[in-house]
């Protein structure tokens, strides 16, 4: 039994032995057992720095998670605890309870009963008879009949996915071959860095990724606010290794059938499995990849659960596949998509530096009528500006000296006080969205995982 006065006893003794697990699994079972689930939480963490394999630590993380009401982490958690062999049952008992809180209700089943199977004082009496559960032979998923209702969200599931790989492809997707390469996107030379060691490098000293056993494919997602290059710079990185490039927005792939979105998407990973070295980019991939504890409809949750999957290599590898996914809001973004072997690098795409704006000024004001135009002098006044605000500007002057030039029926060229006249209609559209990113970034930032925020706003 969990008591309070053996906490001061067990705190002093971690503190003179700190490497001591047990003691730090004692403290940590105490603390849930009273309810103090924030410090357990905290406890299970260290201990779990210590012995990062223990099922034990990760089923008390999942406990102190679901209590705290962070349901995405704890099905995250569980959803890799339940796949080891070793796995208590308690483990897959609540799984279940998180499966059925979000809908899953088959698989709640599932879970539940194999749960049962191998730990029975794990049983539940009041959940298994809320839910119907009656304890008898699993039969695997191959054997299993779907039985499901008249209710369209029960109708999808898992098994369907096997009838794909039999199908014909319906409709392949556009496949491009982008010309331009890092050399034509301005500044982010961190984020380029970072795009060459995941994506770029081991396609281009394969030999050397090969001697450290390190697999080509994995996922990096960008994120940040609106207009900042996202798109530009991950088809720029298809173009440097000269590599197919896939884009994938939610109207290419959301469906109103049940099932036909799910399918989609695995026709996506199929095409570029077979064009290998292959970018595949999800623009707005948060649309696609929501958190699943938010969503009412198991509609959404099959399409989550099907592009975890794809990521995952379901069936086939995704040797070669390069995966980037863009978001202006990756707090929407299911929890198990951040997992390690998915979108594993998450990096922020900031508006443009002075640099880099004079540079976007330059390029928009190519080809036009313009005289003695200060563009350092106008990216000075554009702090915080996106690529697409800066374009706005142009359009803006270019609209204004039409108007002008209309009246008096002669050309004029553009000059450095047109755009700063522009400037006075347009503001940075990127400051909405640090408004609303700080907020996360300071009370939601677990693993420091927005920290890039913080450090670009200078908090």
């Amino acid at each position: 039994m969990a008591d309070s006065e053996s906490l001061p006893q067990l705190r002093e003794a971690i503190r003179l032995s700190p490497k001591n697990l047990s003691l730090r699994r004692a403290l940590a079972d105490s603390l849930l057992g009273l309810g103090h689930f924030v410090e357990a939480e905290i406890e299970l963490q260290s201990a779990l720095q210590m012995a990062p394999e223990d099922t034990g630590l990760k089923l008390g993380l999942a406990r102190a998670f679901q209590q705290q009401g962070k349901r995405s982490h704890a099905l995250v958690l569980l959803e890799d605890l339940v796949r080891i062999p070793e796995a208590p049952g308690r483990a897959f008992v609540l799984y279940a309870k998180l499966l059925a809180g979000i809908g899953e209700l088959e698989q709640a089943v599932e879970n539940y009963r194999r749960g049962v199977e191998k730990e029975a004082s794990a049983a539940d009496a009041e959940f298994a008879l809320r839910y119907g559960i009656r304890m008898e032979p699993i039969r695997s998923r191959e054997e299993d009949v779907f039985h499901g209702s008249d209710d369209d969200d029960d109708v999808m599931d898992g098994r369907i996915r096997e009838s794909w790989e039999n199908q014909d492809e319906e409709s392949a997707p556009e496949i491009e071959r982008p010309k331009i390469t890092f050399a034509e996107v301005g500044g982010m030379e961190t984020l380029k860095e970072e795009i060459r060691l995941k994506i770029i490098y081991p396609i281009t000293h394969a030999e050397l990724y090969k001697a450290y056993g390190k697999a080509i494919g994995g996922g990096i997602l960008l994120y940040g606010p609106p207009g900042c290059g996202k798109t530009h710079l991950a088809r720029a990185a298809a173009g440097e290794i000269k590599a197919a490039f896939i884009s994938v927005g939610i109207h290419d792939v959301l469906d109103m059938w049940m099932g036909n979105s799910e399918r989609t998407l695995h026709q996506l990973f199929a095409e570029a499995r077979r064009n290998t070295p292959c970018v595949l980019f999800f623009d707005e991939v948060d649309a696609l990849g929501a958190s699943r504890s938010d969503m009412k409809s198991n509609a959404g949750r099959h399409l989550i659960n099907q592009f975890l999957s794809e990521l995952d290599g379901y069936k086939s590898a995704n040797d070669g596949v390069l995966i980037l996914g863009a978001t202006n809001a990756p707090w929407s973004l299911d929890f198990a998509f951040r997992r390690p072997g998915r979108f594993d690098r998450i990096l922020l795409v900031p508006p443009p530096d002075l640099s880099t704006r004079v540079e976007i000024l330059n390029l928009q004001m190519r080809g036009k009528l313009m005289e003695n135009i200060d563009f350092q002098a106008i990216a000075e006044l554009c702090e915080g500006f996106s690529g697409a605000d800066l374009k706005g500007v142009v359009d803006v002057a270019v609209e204004n000296k039409l108007r002008e030039v209309m009246k008096v029926g002669l050309p004029t060229p553009l000059r450095t006080r047109d755009l700063i006249a522009a400037l006075v209609s347009q503001r940075a559209s990127t400051r909405d969205w640090f408004a609303t990113a700080r907020n996360y970034a300071l009370y939601s930032n677990q693993g420091g995982i927005y920290d890039d925020i913080l450090k670009y706003m200078k908090i």
